[in-house]
């Protein structure tokens, strides 16, 4: 497009060129959708986990890699920016509420030590459903990073909706996002999605630390052995094509789901998500 056609003033400002006009210069000026840290805040790096569609189990990968992280020695925290399906506070095991005062809103610190902060934390019953339009959603994700102080947080977890909707722009537009962690399930439309994420991540110029895939298999416990229920996976040649990294393949295990409907997702211990973590301190370490 060009300058003429960008500028509104063009057809009456009587100018043969838009060259050295100040209208046509702020035209072309991008917009700072940049929210700024509270500044009793410390936050050294953030990482959002997405997917291209719901149900993947992206909050449980949230809720597992923060305390695995947690564990390791780092002060980890976790946005839980899915306001209208907000599921971290109940994962980790948050009963309070958010304190607010004028200074700015406090967390809540879950029993693992992990700080969150989850839109149930407002609401006077956590059933209550949160009927809002697009830039409002975007607004208290925003104001989650300004208005909140975090306490010298290594890793802010992010724990994203589904899809390439308003709350992930708002997220990759005003959180300095370090890297993404993509979630996929095995059925054979995971291409798809992965391609969603992935290249909306590089419009956005983020860098995707790699792939998990959830629900990759069940182990037995009568004969050990692993049985894909969702068919076989198309993770590898998913990340083949992209050059992305499979980071973990997550099993189906009813002891993970209790836990993160009892609260205590702490106590799972996974190989597969401590390898994780030790690939994303390697990839900060510099």
């Amino acid at each position: 497009m060009s300058n003429e056609q960008q500028c509104s003033s063009s057809a009456t400002c009587g100018r043969s060129s838009c060259e050295g006009c100040p209208s046509a210069a702020g035209a072309q000026q991008p917009q700072d959708f940049t929210a700024k840290l509270h500044e009793m805040s410390s936050v050294k790096k953030v990482i959002a986990i997405v997917s291209g569609k719901g149900g993947v189990g992206k909050s449980l990968v949230t809720g597992l890699m923060a305390t695995a992280m947690q564990r390791r020695g780092h002060r980890c925290g976790v946005l839980d920016a899915d306001i209208t399906g907000p599921s971290m506070s109940k994962n980790l095991g948050v009963k309070g509420k958010a304190q607010a005062s004028e200074i700015g809103i406090l967390p809540q610190t879950a029993p693992c030590g992990v700080e969150v902060i989850s839109a149930n934390m407002f609401l006077p019953n956590e059933s209550d459903p949160v009927v809002w339009r697009g830039p409002l959603i975007a607004g208290m994700v925003k104001q989650f990073w300004s208005d909140v102080i975090w306490t010298d947080v290594d890793y802010m977890f992010v724990d994203m909706p589904p899809g390439t909707g308003d709350v992930p722009l708002t997220v990759f537009q005003s959180l300095p996002v370090d890297g993404i962690i993509v979630v996929t399930s095995p059925q054979e439309l995971v291409s798809m999605i992965v391609a969603k994420a992935v290249k909306m991540a590089k419009m956005m110029n983020i860098p995707i630390l790699g792939l998990i895939e959830n629900y990759a298999y069940f182990r037995c416990p009568d004969n050990g052995k692993d049985y894909e229920i969702f068919g076989p996976s198309h993770l590898q040649e998913t990340a083949d094509a992209y050059s992305l990294k499979v980071l973990a393949r997550l099993p189906i295990d009813p002891a993970i789901a209790a836990a993160g409907d009892a609260g205590r997702l702490h106590e799972i211990r996974l190989p597969e998500i401590d390898a994780c973590c030790e690939y994303v301190e390697g990839a900060f370490k510099n």
